[in-house]
């Protein structure tokens, strides 16, 4: 990842809460990521899991570790992520959310979701640095994220990382459960690579219509929320964000756990 004065932004496929411990290729990237990014003195974090409108932006100053998950081994519900909260920076983002005409607030009592603390366990691991966690609207569109991207833009420039937490394919009724290294099926391909040529080319006239546009783009995501975090990212890198693939992989067949920084 190249040398900047900004922050990038980053969107992560946080995919199955076993991430969290599991050894992967995904689960490598995580760990390696760190060392390539400036040393953030805050994360925000756009989830997948937290889903609320108008917007909300967490502001505990101690944020619980939520298990927010089934039908996994009792080893996952026993961890923690104790990062600090950063409460006068969510009322600073609210505020700054309202001012671009964006109706949100800062909301005292939100946790960490697996979409939050997963990835950052593996990032961040002494739990050190302070999280806020974000909301995204599965009822609003791609072009309201990046809205609500762009007005976090400025963030870039006080050292806070912004990350999108969520899914770059994302269709659990059509996981091979039972083969971990199932070949990704054409389907999933086609979508996958239609977005990865349109970030590549920065076409965000087709990102932003993705769900019109994008081959197989309903199958690929029969609910958007976890896609959202990709234009809250993309938008929060500024109006022409340069592109940066950082990891691909897929697992159970079609989960494809693409990340992206954006600067």
């Amino acid at each position: 990842m190249s040398d900047t004065a900004l922050m990038p932004t980053l969107f992560l496929s946080h995919g199955s809460p076993m991430l969290a411990v599991e050894d992967s290729p995904a689960g490598r990237f995580l760990e390696a990521l760190a060392p390539r990014l400036p040393r953030p003195r805050a994360v925000v974090v756009a989830s997948a899991h937290f889903a609320a409108a108008p917007v909300l932006v967490g502001a505990a100053a101690w944020p619980a570790t939520i298990h927010d998950f089934g039908r996994f081994p009792d080893a996952l519900f026993r961890i923690q992520y104790p990062a600090p909260g950063h409460p006068a920076l969510a009322e600073d983002i609210a505020r700054q959310l309202i001012a671009a005409g964006i109706a949100a607030s800062a909301w005292p009592d939100q946790g960490l979701d697996h979409g939050v603390w997963v990835p950052l366990r593996r990032i961040f691991p002494d739990a050190d640095i302070p999280v806020v966690p974000l909301s995204v609207n599965p009822r609003a569109d791609a072009r309201t994220h990046f809205a609500l991207g762009q007005a976090l833009a400025s963030l870039r420039r006080d050292g806070v990382l912004v990350v999108g937490s969520g899914g770059f394919v994302h269709n659990l009724g059509d996981l091979v459960w039972t083969e971990r290294d199932a070949p990704m099926p054409e389907w999933a391909t086609a979508f996958a690579d239609w977005m990865r040529a349109r970030l590549a080319d920065g076409d965000l006239t087709a990102l932003l219509d993705w769900a019109r546009r994008a081959p197989e783009a309903h199958r690929a995501h029969p609910t958007v929320e976890h896609l959202l975090p990709l234009f809250v990212a993309l938008g929060a890198a500024g109006d022409r964000p340069r592109v940066e693939t950082l990891h691909r992989s897929h697992e159970f067949g079609s989960l494809a756990l693409d990340a992206f920084a954006f600067h």
